[in-house]
């Protein structure tokens, strides 16, 4: 007998209080594809005992490492997470873009090679969708991969491909009917980014981090075994898994944007002050409250979107939540820099200062109305498949 709601949110508090470490409540460090240091001491614990709880991916089947929990379930684990402080076991392009759309397109044989290792922390994942000739006409792709029997030979070239250096594994957009119409010849292929035809350049970034690269194929092998979704039907696959990267399951689930560094309540408090218990900076004060508005409503669509999606991802909508997230998100920083003034640009602060840290998140936050779609491709997708205008 199922567990009644109230029973499972006591039963999900307590194992939570008992297996999180207490170091790391209140912690904002999630284990993710794109980090170069390996998960150790408590964070690896913490990993470890999601994992066998099937807490890293909670509403995948349990038969691929998840907890096959249902919607309320999945948003009363969060719930109770957020309450405690604790954070997300694991999080990257596996769990939160590659085995969703494996679950809907992958055949048996690759959710079984694939899905447990990535619920179990075991292999990062990075994506190669973009190259230097075909961004936002990602279709345009010019990556070749050629049928040599039981496996395929690729050639090409890929960019912005965030987390490469650090990938064991990669999903990527390859043409293999050069003939067809360019929709219709691209597959879905996955290999292994561990073999000598690859070869991958971090590109340095004004912020100073270099989380994207260029990534060259010469001659890399993928197995026939590895094509998602069937040969030449890869464009229907790669649309459904930027849909999951759009969502951002996790926050829709939770209905929370949970931002780092101090909140820009707490930062006006620190750079202009308080006049009778409010921030002395009336111009300010409006912005402050103006984006908190924005963000809470924001918050409250993406729980009723995720509550009547019945827990699976949303479609075409999602690419709202990208567009305003972006843009969101993007104001948040300059709010924030704006605060700091002139002592936002001492670039040669401490690599942890907290002025250095805001600083980089402004000039990398630049990106995010480009990275994972432009806003003018969501805006497009948006008129065409929410509103139903006219092409």
């Amino acid at each position: 007998m199922a567990p009644t709601a109230s029973n499972f949110r006591a039963e999900t508090r307590e194992w939570l209080l008992q297996s999180c470490p207490s170091s790391l409540l209140q912690s904002e460090i999630v284990p993710k594809a794109g980090q170069k240091t390996p998960v150790s001491g408590n964070r690896k614990t913490w990993l470890e005992r999601a994992a066998e709880r099937g807490f890293t991916v909670p509403m995948w089947p349990k038969e691929f490492g998840g907890a096959g929990l249902s919607k309320d379930q999945y948003v009363t684990l969060l719930e109770e997470m957020r309450s405690l402080g604790i954070p997300a076991p694991l999080a990257g392009m596996g769990t939160t873009m590659l085995g969703p759309t494996l679950l809907e397109h992958g055949t048996e044989d690759q959710k079984a090679r694939h899905l447990p290792r990535i619920a179990r922390g075991e292999v990062r994942w990075c994506q190669g969708y973009s190259e230097p000739g075909s961004g936002s006409d990602l279709a345009s792709l010019q990556t070749r991969a050629v049928d040599e029997g039981d496996h395929f030979v690729i050639n090409g070239q890929k960019i912005w491909t965030s987390g490469a250096q650090y990938a064991d594994w990669i999903f990527c957009l390859v043409r293999t009917d050069p003939d067809a119409p360019k929709h219709e010849g691209i597959s879905f292929l996955l290999f292994s980014m561990h073999q000598q035809g690859v070869t991958v350049k971090p590109i340095r970034l004004i912020s100073g981090i270099s989380p994207f690269c260029e990534t060259f194929f010469d001659d890399a092998i993928a197995a026939k075994e590895d094509v998602v979704g069937g040969l030449n039907k890869g464009w229907t696959v790669a649309k459904r898994l930027l849909q999951h990267e759009r969502s951002g399951m996790n926050t829709l689930a939770s209905g929370r944007n949970r931002e780092s560094g101090p909140s820009l309540d707490q930062l006006a408090r620190k750079t202009v002050g308080l006049t009778s218990g409010k921030i002395a900076n009336a111009d300010l004060r409006k912005d402050i409250v103006q984006h908190s508005m924005n963000a809470e409503a924001f918050r409250l669509t993406q729980r009723r979107t995720v509550e009547e999606s019945q827990g699976s991802t949303p479609g075409p909508q999602t690419s709202i939540f990208k567009y305003y997230g972006a843009n969101l998100r993007k104001e948040r920083s300059e709010l924030q820099v704006s605060m700091l003034g002139t002592d936002a640009f001492e670039w040669n602060t401490s690599e942890t200062s907290s002025n250095r840290a805001i600083l980089q998140g402004w000039l990398a936050g630049k990106a995010g109305s480009i990275a994972g779609g432009s806003n003018e491709i969501q805006l497009n997708i948006i008129a065409k498949r929410v509103l139903g205008l006219p092409d």
